[in-house]
């Protein structure tokens, strides 16, 4: 299986701090890495100088294409700067439209 990763360093998070699975929320200054497999991305943080790594909560995602995960990858370092102790999703989710049941389909005339 091919991998590609991508690690930011030297990133401090906004106002809320980070959501992690295991960890909770962390604050302040941390490394971002997000790794590609196919067909998803997985995103974690570390305290700068620290060995373990924390999962981001709402990681992994789904990613097509490792040129997907480098924008992947971009979202998470600016999900940390943006603070919020929310989960992470990499590009906004369009809310489910109520279904209408007001139409209907054209009849044909006959």
């Amino acid at each position: 299986m091919t991998t590609t990763t991508w690690t930011t360093t030297g990133v401090f998070t906004g106002p809320g701090g980070v959501l992690t699975d295991a960890a909770g929320i962390l604050t302040g200054e941390l490394t971002v890495r997000t790794t590609w497999e196919p067909e998803r991305a997985h995103v974690a943080v570390q305290y700068v100088g620290a060995a373990e790594w924390h999962t981001l909560a709402g990681s992994p995602v789904p990613c097509a294409s490792a040129e997907a995960g480098r924008s992947v990858h971009q979202s998470a370092v600016d999900a940390v700067r943006a603070g919020g102790a929310v989960p992470f999703a990499p590009w906004p989710i369009a809310p489910a439209l109520p279904r209408r049941t007001d139409v209907h389909p054209a009849r044909a005339a006959g």
